[in-house]
Protein backbone atom coordinates (compact mmCIF):
# COMPACT_ATOMS: atom_id res chain seq x y z
CA UNK A 1 0.00 0.00 0.00
CA UNK A 2 2.61 2.17 0.11
CA UNK A 3 3.57 4.69 -2.15
CA UNK A 4 6.19 3.99 -4.04
CA UNK A 5 8.87 6.63 -5.77
CA UNK A 6 7.62 8.89 -8.45
CA UNK A 7 9.26 7.47 -10.82
CA UNK A 8 8.23 4.16 -10.65
CA UNK A 9 4.67 4.77 -10.87
CA UNK A 10 2.84 3.46 -14.32
CA UNK A 11 3.21 5.99 -16.80
CA UNK A 12 -0.43 5.72 -17.79
CA UNK A 13 -0.89 7.46 -14.05
CA UNK A 14 1.70 9.78 -13.81
CA UNK A 15 1.05 13.01 -15.06
CA UNK A 16 0.99 16.51 -13.70
CA UNK A 17 -2.37 16.49 -12.15
CA UNK A 18 -1.41 13.45 -10.01
CA UNK A 19 1.62 14.77 -9.16
CA UNK A 20 0.18 16.60 -6.39
CA UNK A 21 -1.70 14.11 -4.90
CA UNK A 22 0.93 11.61 -4.79
CA UNK A 23 3.75 13.93 -3.53
CA UNK A 24 0.88 14.97 -0.44
CA UNK A 25 0.63 10.83 -0.26
CA UNK A 26 4.03 9.89 -0.24
CA UNK A 27 4.43 11.73 3.03
CA UNK A 28 1.71 10.13 4.59
CA UNK A 29 3.81 6.02 4.34
CA UNK A 30 4.06 5.94 7.96
CA UNK A 31 0.01 6.64 8.62
CA UNK A 32 -0.55 4.02 5.32
CA UNK A 33 1.99 1.26 6.58
CA UNK A 34 -0.29 1.30 10.09
CA UNK A 35 -3.63 1.83 7.51
CA UNK A 36 -2.45 -2.17 6.13
CA UNK A 37 -1.48 -3.52 9.29
CA UNK A 38 -5.28 -2.46 10.39
CA UNK A 39 -7.13 -3.92 7.07
CA UNK A 40 -4.77 -7.43 7.88
CA UNK A 41 -5.96 -7.39 11.79
CA UNK A 42 -9.36 -6.60 11.51
CA UNK A 43 -10.36 -8.24 7.95
CA UNK A 44 -9.10 -11.35 9.37
CA UNK A 45 -10.64 -11.09 12.74
CA UNK A 46 -14.03 -10.22 10.69
CA UNK A 47 -13.38 -13.33 8.19
CA UNK A 48 -13.80 -15.62 11.40
CA UNK A 49 -16.66 -13.71 12.90
CA UNK A 50 -18.80 -13.47 9.96
CA UNK A 51 -17.51 -17.12 8.62
CA UNK A 52 -21.58 -18.48 9.53
CA UNK A 53 -23.19 -15.96 7.96
CA UNK A 54 -20.72 -16.58 4.58
CA UNK A 55 -21.96 -20.28 5.02
CA UNK A 56 -25.42 -19.72 5.49
CA UNK A 57 -25.06 -16.54 2.18
CA UNK A 58 -23.73 -19.26 0.27
CA UNK A 59 -26.09 -21.89 0.56
CA UNK A 60 -29.10 -19.27 -0.12
CA UNK A 61 -27.62 -18.34 -3.09
CA UNK A 62 -26.97 -21.83 -4.50
CA UNK A 63 -30.33 -22.54 -3.53
CA UNK A 64 -31.82 -19.86 -4.99
CA UNK A 65 -30.71 -19.99 -8.77
CA UNK A 66 -27.83 -21.31 -10.82
CA UNK A 67 -24.14 -20.45 -10.40
CA UNK A 68 -21.07 -19.73 -8.49
CA UNK A 69 -21.47 -18.20 -4.66
CA UNK A 70 -18.95 -15.47 -5.46
CA UNK A 71 -19.89 -12.91 -8.49
CA UNK A 72 -15.93 -12.10 -9.50
CA UNK A 73 -15.87 -9.41 -11.71
CA UNK A 74 -12.47 -7.94 -13.38
CA UNK A 75 -11.74 -4.64 -11.29
CA UNK A 76 -9.19 -1.74 -11.42
CA UNK A 77 -6.84 -1.16 -7.72
CA UNK A 78 -3.66 0.56 -7.08
CA UNK A 79 -1.87 1.99 -9.59
CA UNK A 80 -4.04 0.32 -12.38
CA UNK A 81 -3.76 -3.07 -11.27
CA UNK A 82 -6.88 -6.02 -12.42
CA UNK A 83 -8.31 -8.12 -9.95
CA UNK A 84 -11.05 -10.24 -9.43
CA UNK A 85 -13.08 -8.83 -7.18
CA UNK A 86 -15.20 -10.93 -4.09
CA UNK A 87 -18.71 -10.15 -4.38
CA UNK A 88 -21.97 -12.29 -3.11
CA UNK A 89 -23.88 -13.08 -6.80
CA UNK A 90 -26.63 -11.69 -6.63
CA UNK A 91 -27.71 -11.05 -10.14
CA UNK A 92 -28.36 -13.98 -12.40
CA UNK A 93 -25.18 -16.09 -14.38
CA UNK A 94 -23.58 -13.94 -16.88
CA UNK A 95 -25.58 -10.93 -16.04
CA UNK A 96 -23.05 -8.27 -17.44
CA UNK A 97 -22.97 -10.05 -20.65
CA UNK A 98 -26.46 -9.77 -20.91
CA UNK A 99 -27.23 -6.15 -19.49
CA UNK A 100 -25.30 -2.66 -18.45
CA UNK A 101 -22.08 -3.13 -16.03
CA UNK A 102 -23.85 -0.67 -13.86
CA UNK A 103 -27.04 -2.07 -11.93
CA UNK A 104 -30.30 -0.01 -11.52
CA UNK A 105 -33.15 -0.30 -8.81
CA UNK A 106 -35.82 -2.50 -10.62
CA UNK A 107 -33.07 -4.27 -12.30
CA UNK A 108 -34.68 -8.05 -13.74
CA UNK A 109 -30.63 -9.50 -13.44
CA UNK A 110 -30.99 -9.24 -9.72
CA UNK A 111 -32.53 -12.74 -7.95
CA UNK A 112 -34.92 -13.36 -5.25
CA UNK A 113 -31.92 -13.68 -2.76
CA UNK A 114 -30.01 -11.12 -4.18
CA UNK A 115 -32.67 -8.17 -3.95
CA UNK A 116 -32.71 -9.51 -0.18
CA UNK A 117 -28.97 -9.48 -0.11
CA UNK A 118 -28.33 -5.91 -1.48
CA UNK A 119 -30.68 -4.14 0.73
CA UNK A 120 -28.98 -5.19 3.62
CA UNK A 121 -26.06 -4.19 1.91
CA UNK A 122 -24.66 -7.99 2.31
CA UNK A 123 -22.94 -8.84 -0.86
CA UNK A 124 -19.96 -6.64 0.11
CA UNK A 125 -18.98 -8.00 3.21
CA UNK A 126 -17.05 -10.73 1.04
CA UNK A 127 -14.81 -8.19 0.22
CA UNK A 128 -13.25 -8.94 3.28
CA UNK A 129 -11.21 -11.83 1.22
CA UNK A 130 -9.98 -8.96 -1.34
CA UNK A 131 -8.82 -6.42 1.97
CA UNK A 132 -6.82 -9.51 3.83
CA UNK A 133 -5.34 -10.13 0.48
CA UNK A 134 -3.78 -6.21 -0.14
CA UNK A 135 -6.08 -6.23 -3.24
CA UNK A 136 -8.51 -3.27 -1.41
CA UNK A 137 -8.47 -1.36 1.54
CA UNK A 138 -11.41 -0.19 4.15
CA UNK A 139 -11.59 2.56 3.22
CA UNK A 140 -11.01 4.21 -0.25
CA UNK A 141 -12.12 4.62 -4.26
CA UNK A 142 -14.63 2.00 -5.08
CA UNK A 143 -13.42 0.35 -7.54
CA UNK A 144 -14.30 0.25 -11.26
CA UNK A 145 -14.06 -1.97 -14.05
CA UNK A 146 -11.72 -1.32 -16.46
CA UNK A 147 -14.02 0.47 -19.44
CA UNK A 148 -14.89 2.96 -17.25
CA UNK A 149 -10.70 3.98 -15.85
CA UNK A 150 -10.63 4.78 -19.04
CA UNK A 151 -13.02 7.36 -18.91
CA UNK A 152 -10.44 8.52 -15.99
CA UNK A 153 -9.31 12.31 -16.57
CA UNK A 154 -5.73 12.79 -15.77
CA UNK A 155 -6.98 14.38 -12.45
CA UNK A 156 -9.11 11.44 -11.47
CA UNK A 157 -6.16 9.28 -11.96
CA UNK A 158 -4.67 10.26 -8.66
CA UNK A 159 -7.43 7.38 -7.23
CA UNK A 160 -5.28 4.92 -8.20
CA UNK A 161 -2.58 5.97 -6.35
CA UNK A 162 -4.20 3.74 -3.58
CA UNK A 163 -6.02 0.46 -3.77
CA UNK A 164 -9.46 0.39 -4.18
CA UNK A 165 -11.65 0.79 -0.91
CA UNK A 166 -14.90 -1.36 0.47
CA UNK A 167 -16.49 2.11 1.60
CA UNK A 168 -15.93 5.97 0.78
CA UNK A 169 -17.30 8.83 1.55
CA UNK A 170 -18.53 8.78 -1.75
CA UNK A 171 -20.02 5.45 -1.14
CA UNK A 172 -21.99 6.99 0.99
CA UNK A 173 -23.21 9.90 -0.73
CA UNK A 174 -23.97 7.75 -3.43
CA UNK A 175 -25.90 4.86 -1.57
CA UNK A 176 -29.22 5.11 -3.71
CA UNK A 177 -26.64 4.81 -6.77
CA UNK A 178 -28.93 2.33 -8.40
CA UNK A 179 -31.94 4.43 -8.05
CA UNK A 180 -30.56 7.57 -9.23
CA UNK A 181 -29.89 5.28 -12.68
CA UNK A 182 -33.47 3.82 -12.63
CA UNK A 183 -35.23 6.15 -15.13
CA UNK A 184 -31.85 6.26 -17.48
CA UNK A 185 -32.70 5.37 -21.15
CA UNK A 186 -28.66 4.36 -21.20
CA UNK A 187 -27.71 3.68 -17.52
CA UNK A 188 -23.69 3.45 -18.74
CA UNK A 189 -23.92 6.96 -20.57
CA UNK A 190 -25.49 8.68 -17.01
CA UNK A 191 -23.26 6.64 -15.29
CA UNK A 192 -20.16 7.84 -16.91
CA UNK A 193 -21.55 11.93 -17.55
CA UNK A 194 -22.99 12.11 -14.42
CA UNK A 195 -22.48 9.73 -11.58
CA UNK A 196 -18.86 8.83 -12.11
CA UNK A 197 -17.83 12.43 -12.16
CA UNK A 198 -19.42 13.79 -9.04
CA UNK A 199 -18.46 10.41 -7.26
CA UNK A 200 -14.65 11.40 -8.11
CA UNK A 201 -15.04 14.79 -6.30
CA UNK A 202 -15.45 13.09 -3.11
CA UNK A 203 -12.94 10.93 -3.75
CA UNK A 204 -10.72 13.45 -5.28
CA UNK A 205 -10.95 15.59 -2.04
CA UNK A 206 -10.73 12.69 0.48
CA UNK A 207 -7.33 12.44 -1.03
CA UNK A 208 -5.99 15.34 -0.36
CA UNK A 209 -7.25 15.00 3.27
CA UNK A 210 -6.59 11.10 4.17
CA UNK A 211 -6.05 10.01 7.34
CA UNK A 212 -5.39 7.18 9.43
CA UNK A 213 -8.29 8.71 11.51
CA UNK A 214 -10.34 9.93 9.17
CA UNK A 215 -10.47 6.71 7.00
CA UNK A 216 -11.91 5.14 10.84
CA UNK A 217 -14.58 7.86 11.11
CA UNK A 218 -16.22 6.96 7.25
CA UNK A 219 -15.93 3.63 8.68
CA UNK A 220 -18.02 4.52 11.26
CA UNK A 221 -20.23 6.39 8.71
CA UNK A 222 -20.89 4.52 6.74
CA UNK A 223 -22.40 1.41 9.00
CA UNK A 224 -24.93 4.06 10.41
CA UNK A 225 -25.76 4.92 6.58
CA UNK A 226 -25.98 1.18 6.28
CA UNK A 227 -28.27 0.73 9.09
CA UNK A 228 -29.73 3.66 8.48
CA UNK A 229 -30.94 2.97 5.01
Amino acid sequence: MLICKWDKVPEDIRNDAVYPYWKKLRKKNFSLFWKRVFDIVVSLLMLILLSLLFIILAIAIKIDSKGSVFYRQERVTQYGKKFRIHKFRTMVTNADKIGSQVTVAGDSRITKVGRFIRKCRLDEVSQLIDVLTGNMTFVGTRPEVPKYVEQYTDEMKATLLLPAGVTSVASIKYKDEATLLDNAENADEVYVNEVLPGKMEYNLQSLKRYGFWRDIGVMFATVGAVLKG
